[in-house]
């Protein structure tokens, strides 16, 4: 299949001080460049990923780099057949990743980095010493993590500070947090050294950074992503299925959402579960008067509700004359 198109994941903690000015003009680019996704601004930097033609999402790195304020950011690119979203969305808001960690700034205090090269050498010799800890949400993790990882029990990222509580036995021990491509662990890193912990680092980049430069070895099931893939392979090495079809039990990494969409619970199912009850996750569900057609995909396109890609952009009478 021909890969005509590019995903950019990047993040950049970098003090910008006018996030709604600087919004509606970066808003307007992204439109000019064609280009479609989510992006976050706030006063502590920058959080995107958005897809278009391989052109224009160069122009766009290139275009973000030169900006002295994100000289310095990573994008992790990987390449796919088509646009991965439907839209374009550019907010501003408190945090680039809603933490409730307002107070904690990467720029001043963060863990150590590990480079994938490093990390798979530790992976693969299995020190007794280290922790590697998954920060991501049980959806994530439950379809896909690192080896002899430790999870924790949350629906959302703002529930971490909560759980250190939990890892207070291993205080002593090296500790290594990863998420998906990074973000998250600048300011867990930087929560756990806050806490005590003193020997904390971070997975450079996170898992996907990892699945371009070490072939995402010993990472067990598939990488949750935040666009129309939702699940993305990663391991080239040693792959494996750890999740399992919600309704059949048996192992399945294919991420659907349940076709009552009062329930649309996100989860594994199989294609045979899916059948069992025409897209849902259980006969309650498929009963209710409102399921949509199951298509096979278990993938439901929200409504664009008049989506107008220039809503909440101040000049769209500049743009259109």
């Amino acid at each position: 299949m021909k890969k005509d198109y590019s995903v950019l994941l990047y993040y950049c903690y970098s003090r910008i001080e006018d996030p709604e000015t600087f919004r509606e003009q970066h808003h307007l680019r992204c439109l000019e460049l064609n280009l479609k996704g989510r992006i976050i601004i706030a006063e502590e930097g920058l959080n995107g990923t958005v897809s278009g033609l391989h052109a224009d999402c160069e122009q766009y790195m290139a275009e973000v780099k030169a900006d002295p304020r994100f000289a310095d950011i990573e994008f992790k690119v990987d390449q796919v057949s088509e646009h991965c979203f439907s839209k374009l969305h550019v907010r501003v808001k408190p945090e680039i990743v809603h933490a409730s960690l307002p107070n904690i700034d990467p720029r001043k205090k963060t863990g150590g980095y590990v480079e994938p090269a490093e990390f798979r050498k530790i992976l693969e010799e299995e020190p007794e010493e280290t922790v590697i800890l998954d920060v991501r949400s049980n959806y994530e993790h439950n379809v896909g993590k690192f080896k002899n990882a430790i999870t924790l029990d949350i629906e959302n990222f703002r529930d971490f500070p909560e759980k250190v509580k939990e890892l207070e036995h291993l205080k002593n021990k090296k500790v290594i947090t990863y998420c998906t491509g990074g973000i998250k662990c600048e300011k867990a890193s930087a929560y756990l050294l806050e806490q005590g912990f003193e020997d904390v680092h971070q997975l450079h980049g996170g898992i996907i950074k990892y699945g371009l430069e070490a072939e995402g070895a010993d990472f067990e099931g598939k990488c949750y992503v935040f666009d129309n893939r939702i699940v993305a392979d990663l391991n080239k090495v040693n792959p494996k299925v750890i999740s399992r079809c919600y309704v059949t039990g048996q192992p399945s990494d294919r991420m659907v959402n349940c076709a009552n969409p009062h329930c649309n619970k996100h989860i594994p199912m199989s294609e045979d579960g899916a059948k069992m009850h025409n897209g849902c996750c259980s006969e309650e569900c498929a009963k209710n008067p409102d399921v949509r057609p199951y298509d096979g995909s278990g993938y439901y396109q929200k409504e664009m509700n008049g989506y107008n890609p220039y809503r909440g952009v101040k000049r769209h009478k500049e743009v259109t004359n």
